[in-house]
């Protein structure tokens, strides 16, 4: 007897829809399961029999074939178990359902019970655009599946509840759609960090037009809390960028009972993370950190310290928003449009040009310590900031500092300046300009160009360096709600490459 049961599955962030065709037949009892299975699914053979038999069904004594359509695509995932042991109980019992229309999803226990798994949002919402209407999915999934309308979506906790379904013996709900409504809230806010009104500023910018920034110090000066504060600035999630950031996370196994994610990620690896942890990749693909901060922020502290290969990796994701990993047996491209904080300190023993304590370190060993980080690196920071120590007479001052509802308020003005100005345009925001985009976006009087020019002999800039300075300037004017770049915003553009007299004299 043949039945063919419809599911699919993630390779990378994709949806495949795989066929799944069950043959039982006389002969001596076996179980295999073909279609490039990898050894999750072949696992699953046990896992389906235990189930079947714990839960009161009849397990057929005969010859059983599974294979998985398309058989050249690699398949590694156990939510195959439950479409697997309804095809098996649907060649002996009659079940009410269209075939074509249907999907079931879902890892079994021996006991029948049917697991959470990861991805479920994409592989529904990639089916649902495919035509298909009706799912089974793990109860525990039912958070992140509800943000799906159009469709039947049945979350079930035991595979009885859908045999019992299916057969008419019992009734089971669909989830209602569920879109969440609520404002994110931030432990950290600026008001909280006295002084350092110079880094806060730069950081003003960065929110405003999507530029990366890098902040150099002494310990202790504030770098982590001002980077850990910076989501606080930013600009709400729209609802297209929160399904898109929660679909990520789906596919990574990273949602915890929350059906949408409407904060802004912050992602802070370790300096001692590999490649594949931070871009992605490996035997099979996985998301790295690159990927699960799209959308928000990535922030690299100490970062001398992290491997140089992996430091190189950035520059695609950096210029291109995106980050491709090709393998021998496959090709994935991850979304990695993020906003990279960098922190580090100015050399090895952390007190180079401190005012208050002696540097230890050598001018070889100083120049060793920022040789770790290349060049091309470097100028792919629009913003270099030196953040100092407090002054003492504001530790305890009882000056209000700006709040970060103030600055996001600023913020969200100069996004809108950018989403009006750009709305032809494939991109979004000032960071996003191409060489050719500036000439048309950001034209520079003959008095600014001079300015431009002898900053550009004086300051030995690369044309990338140029072509930065120019986006920087353009959202500093965005925030002053000027249309034109004037001299003040290329001079204070100018101001936050301020490292470059140190770097180069390295």
């Amino acid at each position: 007897m043949l039945s063919k049961i419809k599911s699919a599955t993630l390779w990378g962030l994709n949806c495949y829809e795989v066929e799944i065709e069950i043959d039982i037949s006389s002969g001596v009892p076996s179980f295999n399961i073909v279609g490039l299975a990898e050894q999750e699914i072949q696992e699953s053979k046990e896992r389906v029999r235990s189930a079947l038999k714990n839960s009161g069904y009849d397990f057929p004594l005969k010859r059983i074939t599974i294979n998985l359509a398309p058989a050249d695509l690699k398949k590694n995932s156990p939510l195959f178990d439950l479409p697997i042991a309804i095809g098996i109980l649907s060649t002996s019992m009659k079940f009410n359902f269209n075939p074509e229309e249907t999907a079931f999803f879902g890892e079994l226990s021996f006991e029948g019970k049917i697991r959470k798994g990861r991805g479920l949002l994409s592989l529904v919402y990639e089916l649902r655009n495919k035509g298909y209407k009706r799912f089974f999915i793990p109860k525990e999934n039912e958070f992140e599946c509800a943000l799906i309308d159009g469709v039947e979506i049945y979350a079930v906790s035991h595979i009885s509840e859908v045999v019992k379904f299916l057969t008419g013996e019992a009734e089971i709900k669909p989830l209602k759609y569920n879109f969440p409504n609520y404002k994110p809230t931030f432990s950290e806010d600026f008001s909280f960090i006295k002084g350092q009104a110079y880094a806060k500023r730069a950081l003003e910018i960065s929110a405003a037009g999507g530029h990366n920034v890098l902040l150099v110090g002494p310990p202790g000066t504030g770098k982590t809390l001002l980077a850990r504060t910076f989501p606080s600035i930013l600009p709400p999630l729209t609802y297209e960028e929160a399904f898109e950031v929660t679909q990520i996370y789906s596919a990574a196994g990273l949602l915890n009972n929350e059906s949408l994610i409407l904060e802004r990620p912050f992602r802070s690896p370790h300096h001692t993370v590999s490649y594949a942890g931070l871009l992605g990749g490996g035997s099979t693909p996985q998301i790295g950190e690159v990927t699960l901060a799209h959308r928000g922020v990535l922030f690299l502290d100490e970062l001398p310290e992290f491997r140089r290969d992996v430091l190189e990796a950035l520059r695609q994701p950096l210029e291109e928003g995106k980050i491709v990993i090709s393998r021998s047996k496959y090709t994935v491209v991850y979304p990695a449009q993020f906003i990279l904080i960098a922190g580090m300190n100015p050399c090895k023993c952390g007190y180079f040009g401190d005012k208050e304590k002696e540097c230890t370190c050598s001018p070889y060993e100083v120049k060793k310590y920022w040789s770790k980080v290349s060049g091309p690196l470097l100028d792919r920071m629009d913003i270099r900031v030196y953040v100092g120590r407090i002054e003492k007479d504001k530790i305890f001052s009882d000056t209000q500092e700006e709040s970060s509802e103030e600055i996001r308020n600023r913020v969200l003005k100069a996004r809108e300046v950018q989403k009006d100005r750009y709305k032809k345009e494939r991109f979004w925001l000032n960071s996003q300009l191409t060489p050719k985009s500036i000439k048309k976006y950001c034209i520079l009087s003959k008095e600014t160009q001079g300015f431009l020019i002898n900053a550009v002999d004086k300051k030995n800039l690369s044309m990338r360096a140029v072509d930065r300075l120019i986006k920087v300037a353009r959202t500093i004017a965005d925030l002053e709600e000027s249309e034109y770049i004037k001299i003040e915003h290329l001079a204070e553009a100018l101001s936050y490459r301020g490292l470059e007299d140190f770097i180069s004299s390295l």
